[in-house]
């Protein structure tokens, strides 16, 4: 196994759920993936436990992934670190075993992966979190010394502006499903650069963002047919599960 390999001049490509396409989506082995390949980044989602604990996975229930049905933010994070994932592909979940690798990642087994190979974290914060919750990641992450190389991203913009006013320099992308015109004001306002679904993108688009001094990540990307069109473009990211 392993990724599609594409032309993608200057555009940083992104690990989306790290390198989701060959292993379980974000596990510490999908980060590893990611982090033995040339991607500039490993994106990855995190949420807040019962407990107030900070666990990678991408759903608010963790049943899809492990066939256990549980909420992350009703569950408390011990409980949390005995479940494994199930390995990708598979046919019968029911009665396939589980790897004993693909355990729920925490932040800071995340962040240390992305240290380790050199990879920028491109953290997405799910739901809407407590201004506390915030600062008690942007603390984990500062404590592991990579703030210099961590993006937020989120869909909540009051996530976004909470890190904006914690963080006056750190890169920020907000994301959206599609564009609007008034957005363009409220990335101006918060210094915010854009994470966008990329079938949503456009030359006007890209040259509008980029006259106004705002970077574009576009996602999930994984076709080379529509990411060579977005590479013209001259978008600044590319988000996929399997492109490389």
């Amino acid at each position: 196994m392993n990724t599609i390999q594409i032309a993608k001049k200057n555009v940083k490509m992104i690990a989306h759920r790290g390198l989701s396409g060959i292993e379980a989506e974000n596990s510490n082995a999908a980060f590893v993936a990611a982090g033995n390949r040339s991607y500039f980044g490993i994106e990855t989602d995190v949420h807040v436990t019962r407990d107030g604990k900070f666990i990678i996975h991408h759903d608010d229930s963790i049943k899809r992934m492990t066939g256990i049905d549980k909420i992350l933010e009703e569950t408390d994070a011990v409980e949390l670190s005995l479940v494994r994932l199930y390995d990708r592909n598979h046919e019968n979940r029911e009665t396939e075993e589980t790897r004993s690798d693909l355990s729920l990642p925490t932040l800071g087994e995340y962040i240390s992966i992305c240290k380790k190979y050199g990879k920028t974290a491109v953290l997405e914060l799910k739901r809407r979190m407590t201004t506390e919750s915030i600062a008690g990641i942007v603390e984990e992450i500062r404590r592991l010394g990579y703030l210099d190389h961590t993006i937020f991203i989120s869909f909540s913009l009051m996530n976004m502006q909470d890190v904006r006013r914690m963080l006056p320099d750190q890169k920020i992308q907000y994301l959206v499903s599609a564009w609007d015109n008034d957005l363009l004001e409220v990335l101006k306002k918060d210094r915010l650069d854009l994470d966008i679904a990329g079938s949503q993108v456009t030359p006007e688009l890209v040259k509008l963002l980029h006259d106004n001094g705002i970077e574009i990540n576009c996602w999930t990307i994984d076709s080379p047919e529509s990411a060579a069109k977005l590479v013209e473009m001259g978008v600044d990211y590319i988000t996929s599960n399997i492109l490389e």
